[in-house]
């Protein structure tokens, strides 16, 4: 049921976000500042993480999947997708000459 979920909301939300852009711009503005939020709050986490990996001197794969667990890096890195896709999907519809 999750792999559904996941799947379905990767193709739907993207559409949606093109419905909303479509219907006022400032959803554009929204949307974008939103991925540069996330792409950097995404960087610095994983930043952090692999930074207390060296620090720590630890075991790098076995502590690293730990990254894995925190959900707002998690969240991050799916809005980045989904951006990712609503992208491409303006791209494609308004293609540049």
């Amino acid at each position: 049921m999750m792999k559904i979920l996941i799947i379905t909301g990767s193709v739907v939300i993207p559409v949606i976000m093109v419905v909303l852009h479509r219907k006022d711009s400032k959803f554009q503005i929204l949307f974008t500042i939103a991925a540069i939020l996330s792409a950097l709050l995404f960087g610095n986490i994983a930043s952090i993480a692999l930074y207390n990996i060296i620090k720590d001197d630890t075991v790098f794969m076995t502590n690293i999947h730990g990254l894995f667990l925190n959900p707002l890096f998690l969240l991050t890195g799916a809005y980045l997708g989904v951006y990712l896709l609503y992208s491409l999907i303006l791209r494609a519809m308004n293609p540049v000459s």
